[in-house]
C-alpha cells in the first residue's frame, strides 16, 4: 500500500471520533431537555452537569480531528 494512501486512511478512521461527538452531544442535550420538561424545578440543578458534559464530549471530537490533522501533515 502506498504510503501517502495509508496516510489518508488513517486521517479518515481518525474523525469518525467526529461523529461519536455528534451524537454524544445529541444524547446529552435530548436526555436534559426530557428530564427538565419532566422535572422543571430540578433543570437548573444539572445545567452544570450539562455544560460539563458537552465540553467533555466536544473536547473527544476535537481531539480526533486533532490526530487527523497531525497524521495529514505531519
Amino acid at each position: 500500500m502506498d504510503p501517502q494512501a495509508a496516510k489518508y486512511l488513517g486521517a479518515g478512521i481518525a474523525t469518525l471520533g467526529m461523529a461519536g461527538a455528534g451524537i454524544g452531544l445529541g444524547t446529552i442535550f435530548g436526555s436534559y431537555l426530557a428530564g427538565a420538561l419532566r422535572n422543571p424545578a430540578a433543570a437548573d440543578g444539572q445545567f452544570g452537569r450539562l455544560i460539563f458534559g458537552f465540553a467533555v464530549t466536544e473536547a473527544l471530537g476535537i481531539f480526533s480531528l486533532l490526530v487527523a490533522l497531525i497524521l495529514l501533515f505531519a
